[in-house]
This record gives structure tokens, sequence and C-alpha cells, in this order.
């Protein structure tokens, strides 16, 4: 065997194990898959957040259609529209003229807001309704009805009809994936790998239809 070859006998195992590529693609398996989960993962999490706030509006839906046509939820709703305070000299409406035939012809009452609570029939049929449409980490103190009123929906001496409004409020959607930490570190609340993104407030209004207490609201 000649000098030249008995060199390369000598290298050939150091050359065999740089040229051996086994185990060459799990470093870059070790680099992706983390990224490529939390991808995955937050998707999910957004997937969630989208549902969730798709059904919360729906739950607004429901839940503003039971408050137009049962008794209020509130207490201290007014129940009949009376005379607004009539000038000195001028001839005070008869009972049954339309509320915004003219001013103070019915007296604007103030309005009523307060949120869900289960001692009142009201709110606790509508909560009941609305439950399963709304988030596991929501709680009858998220909903809220307010009673406004509007001299287009009665007439003096009539049964007193607000405009009906019920908001879903204080909800903070809860993050599993650490994405969604990252995704609210430009705003929000968020600690180690938990997050929380706040919903908007969602609100619907409607017209009352029938507030008279009767054997079924």
């Amino acid at each position: 065997m000649s000098g030249i070859a008995k060199i390369r006998a000598r290298f050939r195992p150091a050359q065999t194990l740089l040229s051996d590529e086994t185990g060459a693609a799990l470093p870059e398996l070790a680099l992706v898959l983390p990224v490529f989960l939390l991808l995955i993962f937050g998707l999910i999490d957004f997937g969630r957040m989208g549902y969730e706030f798709v059904m919360a509006n729906k739950a607004t839906d429901l839940a503003a259609r039971l408050a137009a046509t049962l008794p209020p939820a509130c207490p201290g709703v007014a129940t009949e529209n009376l005379p607004g305070v009539v000038p000195v000299g001028t001839v005070a409406p008869r009972f049954g003229t339309g509320c915004a035939s003219a001013a103070a012809v019915c007296a604007a009452p103030a309005t009523v807001t307060c949120t869900a609570a289960m001692d009142t029939s009201t709110a606790s049929v509508i909560w009941d309704r609305v439950e399963p449409l709304m988030p596991s980490y929501s709680a009858p103190g998220n909903l809220t009805f307010s009673y406004s009123y509007d001299p287009n929906l009665g007439f003096l001496g009539g049964p007193y009809v607000p405009v009906v409004t019920v908001e879903i409020t204080g909800l903070d959607f809860q993050f599993a994936s650490p994405l969604g930490a990252m995704a609210t570190l430009a705003g929000g609340n968020w600690e180690g790998f938990a997050a929380s993104i706040p919903f908007p407030t969602i609100s619907v209004s409607l017209p009352g239809e029938d507030l008279a207490q009767g054997e079924a609201g």
C-alpha cells in the first residue's frame, strides 16, 4: 500500500462521519415544529373567539326580543304615559293624544337601567334562554337592560311603551395559547402564557310591545 493510500485509509472514518446525513432533519424540525404548533393553536384560539362573539350577538338578539315582550326586568319603569307640564294659558291635551303630536303632551320618564338579577322573573326567564348561547365564563351580571322614553311609541293615558335595550358587557375572551399573549402585547391584559381580550359591548334595541303584567308575562 502506497503512502497516499495509507493516508486516505487513515482519514476515511472522519470522511464517513462528515458525510453522514442521518438525523440532519432533526434540528430543522426542532426549529419549525414549535412555530407550526403555535400557529395551529393560535388559529384554533381565534376561531373560538369568533364563534363566541357570533353566539353572544345571537344571545343579545334573543334577549332583546324577549325583553321587548315581557314585563320590565328593572324596577321603577313607568306603567302609563302621564301628562307633561302644560304651559299656563294652554289647553291641556285630551287623553288619547299621541305623545309625538306636540311637546310636553306626555311626561318623559327617565331612562331606567339595571343588570340582570335572578330574583326578577323576567331577568331569570331571559337568562335561562340565552345562557346556552353565552360563553362559559359569562354570568347574569354581564347582561344589562335599559328602558328609555320615545314619544313615537305611546299616547297620553295609554301604557308606557319604551325602547328596550339589551347589552352584553364585561366579557373577556380567554386565550389558551401563547399566541394569544403575544397578540395582546400591544394592548390588553396578559400574564405569562394566559391572555384575555375584552369583547366590545354588544347592544340591541327594540320598541317594547307589551309591558302589561299578565299571567304569562
